[in-house]
């Protein structure tokens, strides 16, 4: 991948190939209360996007780890339930795991939810502010079968504001 350093604001003229766009990353830290514990990000996403200075972009929300997850939900109470209900029907309890087989930590179902769900999330933002829908928040779903703590990485990748040429 060649390409010059020509600023973004140059991008139109330029091509994709020569555009950089700057990285702004921020770290939540999460303590979750265990299995189905979900927790509203969306205040914290778009400070860091505020934080971040960047007018237009996308920001790429990741958990690391194999028992949480990230998804975008109408986070309401009966949702809140209906989510891990529909969990315990795709990966239920009391079914026999090889992972428990092999670690003997009872949560093969976390990891094979986990692994469903998916541990990132790409949201755009465009002046400043994330494109959810009105309904639509950004939530952390603890899928282990215990209380954990929890990062969250979140990295902001965009243009920045008031810069001349930017749009």
């Amino acid at each position: 991948m060649g390409g010059s350093n020509i600023p973004c604001n140059l991008y139109k003229r330029q091509g994709p190939s020569s555009c950089l766009l700057p990285v702004f990353t921020k770290r939540l830290s999460l303590r979750t209360e265990g299995e189905n514990d979900m927790v509203d990000i969306t205040p914290e996403v778009q400070r860091a996007v505020d934080e971040s200075g960047f007018a237009d972009g996308v920001a790429v929300v990741f958990v690391p780890g194999s028992t949480a997850a990230v998804t975008t939900i109408e986070f309401e109470p009966g949702l809140a339930k209906d989510f891990p209900d529909m969990l315990e029907r795709v990966a239920p309890k009391g079914v026999d795991y090889e992972h428990q087989e092999a670690w003997h930590d009872d949560n093969g179902r976390s990891h094979v939810k986990a692994s469903l769900v998916g541990p990132s999330l790409t949201v755009p933002f465009e002046e400043g502010s994330l494109t959810l829908g009105t309904w639509q928040q950004i939530v952390f779903v603890e899928l282990d079968i215990a209380p954990r703590g929890r990062e969250v990485v979140v990295q902001v990748i965009g243009e920045e504001r008031n810069v001349e040429g930017n749009e």
